[in-house]
């Protein structure tokens, strides 16, 4: 009977270690992050002019999710870029943007969502004087930690150093931010 009992823990175990972390993580705690404040209280401001907010931390999420708040000042977005292992999805809260995926592009007003799968290279543009977008990355990856290097810069990166950068932090630059035209 033992060795019955023994040799069931040991199954239980070891599936156990199989299991994705999702299972294995114990339930977060409710957390409220007002209008205007950054989770941990960190701002991480994009090029140093627009905030950029980390609203939901993968350290939330077991890593799963992280969620981010973007309030555009000025009329410019990121590099055309890839993201290998991570998809994402925007919402336009105010303004309206300019997104390319692929070889698409598609304006996004108030209220517009749109999904960037992962493997796709992709970038916007804001279009109007003000904007704001909710973002979410899944899974949350190294993007809270790009932001905060980027942030970290005294001066704008080299090309060299923002591949560098960027690829350190699983994506990779493939082509120019887009332009108003």
């Amino acid at each position: 009977m033992q060795r019955r009992t023994f040799l069931s823990a040991a199954v239980v175990a070891t599936a156990g270690s199989f299991a994705p972390k999702s299972f294995a993580q114990s339930n977060p705690k409710p957390f409220l992050i007002k209008n205007g404040e950054a989770r941990f209280g960190v701002h991480t401001p994009y090029k140093g002019i627009n905030p950029n907010d980390v609203k939901i931390s993968g350290k939330d999420t077991n890593g799963q999710l992280a969620v981010f708040e973007y309030i555009g000042h000025v009329k410019e977005g990121p590099v055309l870029h890839v993201h290998n292992d991570q998809d994402e999805i925007f919402t336009v809260v105010e303004g309206s943007y300019r997104f390319r995926v692929g070889e698409k592009e598609e304006v996004l007003n108030q209220g517009d969502t749109i999904f960037l799968p992962r493997k796709i290279p992709h970038t916007w543009i804001q279009l109007s004087d003000k904007g704001k977008l909710i973002y979410m990355v899944q899974p949350a990856g190294k993007m809270e930690e790009f932001f905060l290097k980027m942030n970290e810069l005294k001066a704008p990166p080299t090309e060299e150093e923002f591949q560098q950068i960027t690829m350190a932090h699983g994506m990779k630059n493939v082509g120019p931010p887009l332009s108003l035209d």
